[in-house]
This record gives structure tokens, C-alpha cells and sequence, in this order.
């Protein structure tokens, strides 16, 4: 729900000069084939090792039905062109987060 967001206003995006690369710890087939399937225009990076994933906080624990387990965390970041981090998006909301980000640039 997530990701088919961003595809959808992909070219709001594009036209603000902003790029969007998701990441998830999911094999570099498995992360082609879910991309082509959900036809992103965007690319979809993979972490395996989950080395990145961890330095941006993106993966820990998370708890489930009061299981805890690791796992990844839906955590966005705004960085600027100099490599500056400008806002993080620690609670997304699935369905409105790509709009909930254009909305915050544009203003």
C-alpha cells in the first residue's frame, strides 16, 4: 500500500526534483519481481546483511500481538541534496504517507 503510493504520485515527486529509493532485507530477485509486479518507477534497494537498514533505524524490534521479533520498520526519511537529513517520518501512515510527504515539501 505503501509503495503503490509513491508510484502513484511519482511524478509529483519527479517534478519537485525529489527521489524516492525504498529498502527492505528481502533477496534482490524477490525485491524485482514484487517492483515489476507493482509496476514502481522507482528503485527498490536490497539489504540483506541489513547494515543499512539498522544505521537508519529502519529494522529492531518490533512487537506484534505481544510477540517481540525483528523486523523492518516503516520509517521514511526526507534527506536533502547534501546528503542531510531535513525530516523523518516515524509513524507512516500506509494509505496517505506519499501524500502526507508532498504535502510537507510543498509547503
Amino acid at each position: 500500500m505503501e509503495g503503490k503510493g509513491f508510484r502513484d504520485e511519482f511524478k509529483k515527486f519527479k517534478a519537485k526534483n525529489y527521489t524516492i529509493i525504498g529498502m527492505s532485507a528481502d533477496p534482490p530477485a524477490k525485491q524485482k519481481k514484487f517492483a515489476e509486479k507493482q509496476e514502481f518507477q522507482y528503485p527498490l534497494l536490497c539489504d540483506e546483511e541489513k547494515n543499512v537498514l539498522r544505521a537508519y533505524h529502519a529494522w529492531g524490534k518490533k512487537k506484534l500481538y505481544g510477540r517481540e521479533y525483528e523486523g523492518i520498520k516503516r520509517i521514511s526519511y526526507l534527506i536533502d541534496e547534501k546528503g542531510v537529513i531535513s525530516k523523518i517520518y516515524e509513524k507512516v501512515k500506509t494509505k496517505s504517507h506519499a501524500q502526507d510527504i508532498l504535502n510537507d515539501i510543498e509547503h
